[in-house]
């Protein structure tokens, strides 16, 4: 079949002829002056924009959409190294599969965001299934929801979107280094400056870690080179590039599971993955891209990006899977046993190209005030791999004797490749109605061609078009300076097509569209010293299944669209500054629940596992002024109960953990400096923070032990 125009473009191409229709267009352009942001860093806060809110231009704070802003400060202050360490800052987000040497899973909402489709860099799409450093970051912005007008396809939940930092107008030279006493070892350097007369900018971050955890076998190392610059070509024109390299290297500890219908000991030093055979596993990746901002008018100006992401993974694993002696495929046998099987996974590739042009604007018409964006999105992602790869048995293990076993031989299944093109048409209006209400408006049309082939004899290959709508109503209302209440309403899709095997007697083909829909209500209050914030939300989500349940035979089941998960819950979080003190403090309760599943129906009403009834968290400062330059700081976080198996027969307890920490700013030869003592899980509490049921299996992840960890950071 021929393809329909639209779906030869490519990225660059179409990057390149969005640059000569607008430049057309500028030249029939008023030639008012034209104003573009100086080449700064720009603080996160309630009157920055956040990009990921779809609504660039405006005030995170004044955009009706929960979001959540991390700073480069608040990471670096906190100790973090990968996103995941971020989750204990928002009671909104939790963990969902966090082993250690492996890549981030996040459940927002209560929803596992797809690592897939629910990632951002710069705005533009990449592949969160590898290790994304911190260390060049400006801030980590967080959407809370459905994202339809925000992402093509994508999970509900949330949308994570990482900001590199700029160059800066005065000259920065930072130098960081941290450790702890497992042995984690940082070094990182910072440096920042102008040069051709204020004309050109280059940020430079530079990072070396040595990397070990108290589970044993887990030493590794982690390098990161990244670049950011910015060139002014003019008053109207802007000229912005940011390239990073970076490499992680370090052994996979897989997580536990139930003991039969018993919980097994907590503790954080078992690491199953310690055969002799075993080996690290190791994240490449390059990532880049460029934008190019150009000022039409005082009112008008258009924006041009292109990114790529390159990943390059050998993905190794001595990895429990299940109880055959007891028939229990979910969990581990009663005494401890399970069965041990050598994955190995080499040289995955997986390459994202993305090309977007926009327009953003300012109009008057019929006496209203409208703030416009319209633009195009064309991505292209492949996954690619070889015969290499399989997951053999060899043999039974034990959780507390780990005995040796024999390797498997080479490894000889087939890999599953895949190619994604999408392209992605969007509009947001912002209607200002008067100095109090403003109504929000946004469309996304989706078209997508996905194709997948295994690299065996048998190819199973599947092949499917799709396009979808998704849009998104809201409206605000300022009930004074200081607070705003508004209401939305919005859909994300997803889409899935039934699996290439005999099997299944849709093979192949797409089930319809999976439209989640999302209500929101909410209150907020900002001012410079305090903010709160609640929010009601209600989410309904499509859930896939299989029915009958598959068999071995060929057409022995469909996969359906089987019933919906129903989320709805409160967030209200706060935070204020007073004198010596500052807090910040959120909560979230969550009434998760599944419905309408004929496939088996005894799971309708109960609660979907790994999602806690509620979370807190909260930080507390205190500068110590009889020293001037010593502050105390606390956090706190607390997840209430939460199931482990579908049937909710088996539920994990609430926990509480408290990390504290001593920090100390003073000055060396004349230059700013820090030092930072820091203690995680300061009472020692031992406990499991997360029951993750993926790939039909029970997992148990222990929290980490007490931690002593020590930083300091100069200027130079």
């Amino acid at each position: 079949m021929a393809r329909p125009p639209f779906r030869t473009l490519r990225p660059a191409a179409l990057s390149l002829v969005s640059l000569a229709c607008l430049a057309a267009l500028q030249a029939h352009a008023q030639s008012a002056e034209a104003t573009l942001p100086a080449v700064t860093i720009r603080s996160a806060g309630a009157s920055a924009p956040a990009d990921v809110t779809g609504f660039g231009d405006q005030p995170a704070g004044s955009v009706p959409v929960s979001t959540t802003v991390i700073d480069s400060r608040t990471i670096s202050e906190t100790g973090a190294r990968r996103i995941s360490d971020l989750y204990r800052l928002d009671a909104s987000v939790s963990d969902a599969y966090n082993a250690v040497g492996y890549y981030d899973y996040a459940s927002v909402r209560g929803f596992v965001i797809d690592n897939t489709y629910n990632f951002r860099r710069e705005g533009l799409p990449i592949s969160a299934e590898t290790s994304l450093p911190l260390d060049h970051l400006q801030r980590v912005e967080l959407l809370k929801g459905t994202s339809g007008i925000q992402a093509g396809t994508s999970a509900p939940g949330g949308l994570i979107n990482l900001v590199v930092k700029r160059p800066t107008a005065q000259p920065v030279r930072t130098f960081r280094t941290e450790v702890n006493e497992d042995g984690n070892a940082l070094v990182h350097l910072d440096m920042s400056g102008l040069a051709a007369e204020g004309a050109l900018g280059w940020r430079v971050n530079i990072a070396g870690e040595r990397l070990n955890t108290e589970a044993r076998g887990t030493e590794g190392k982690r390098s990161l080179l990244a670049v950011a610059m910015d060139a002014r070509l003019s008053r109207d024109s802007l000229l912005e590039g940011e390239f990073e390299i970076g490499r992680r290297r370090q052994a996979t500890v897989p997580g536990l599971s139930l003991l039969g219908t018993a919980l097994p000991p907590a503790d954080p030093r078992i690491n199953i993955n310690t055969q002799p055979w075993s080996q690290p596993t190791d994240f490449r990746n390059f990532s880049g891209s460029l934008r190019f901002t150009q000022a039409i008018n005082s009112q008008w100006n258009w924006q041009a990006q292109l990114g790529s992401q390159r990943l390059k993974t050998d993905d190794f694993l001595a990895f429990p899977y299940g109880c055959s002696a007891e028939n229990n495929f979910d969990r581990y046998c009663s005494n401890g046993d399970f069965d041990l099987y050598d994955y190995r996974s080499f040289d995955e590739r997986r390459n994202t190209t993305a090309a977007q042009f926009k327009v953003n604007g300012r109009l008057e018409a019929a006496g209203l005030q409208h703030d416009l964006s319209f633009g195009v999105l064309a991505s292209r992602f492949t996954v690619r791999g070889n015969d290499r790869f399989g997951a053999n048995p060899v043999g039974t293990g034990n959780l507390f004797t780990l005995p040796a076993v024999a390797p498997a031989t080479a490894p000889d299944d087939s890999f599953t490749n895949r190619t994604e093109r999408s392209t992605e048409f969007f509009v947001t209006d912002v209607i200002r109605w008067s100095d109090a209400f403003q109504t929000w408006a946004g469309l996304r049309h989706t078209r997508l061609e996905r194709d997948s082939i295994r690299t065996g004899a048998d190819p199973r290959a599947t092949s499917y078009e799709d396009s979808f709508t998704t849009p998104w109503l809201a409206a605000s209302f300022k009930l004074d300076a200081q607070r705003t209440v508004y209401a939305s309403w919005g859909q994300g899709v997803e889409s899935e097509v039934a699996p290439g095997r005999a099997r299944y007697t849709n093979r192949g083909l797409a089930l319809p569209p999976l439209k989640s829909r999302q209500w929101e209500a909410g209150i907020r209050s900002m001012d410079e010293s305090a903010r709160w914030n609640l929010t009601y939300f209600r989410i309904s989500r499509p859930v896939s299944g299989d029915q009958p349940a598959c068999s071995g035979a060929a057409n022995s089941c469909t996969r359906v669209i089987d019933g919906s998960a129903r989320h709805q819950g409160l967030e209200l979080g706060g935070g204020r500054t007073t004198g010596a003190w500052d807090y910040d403090a959120s909560v979230t309760w969550i009434d998760a629940e599944r419905l309408g599943s004929t496939i088996d129906p005894t799971v309708n009403g109960l609660r979907p596992t790994n999602v806690p009834r509620y979370v807190l968290r909260a930080n507390l400062s205190r500068r110590i002024e009889a020293l001037p330059g010593l502050s105390a700081h606390a956090h706190l976080s607390h997840e209430g109960r939460r199931a482990v198996t579908p049937t909710n027969d088996v539920e994990l307890g609430s926990w509480t953990r408290v990390d504290a920490s001593l920090r100390y700013a003073t000055k060396v030869q004349g230059q700013p400096a820090s030092w930072l003592l820091g203690i995680d899980n300061l009472f020692d509490r031992r406990y499991f923070q997360e029951a993750p049921f993926q790939y039909g299996h029970i997992y148990l992840f222990p929290a980490a032990s007490r931690t002593v960890r020590v930083a300091f950071e100069t200027q130079f």
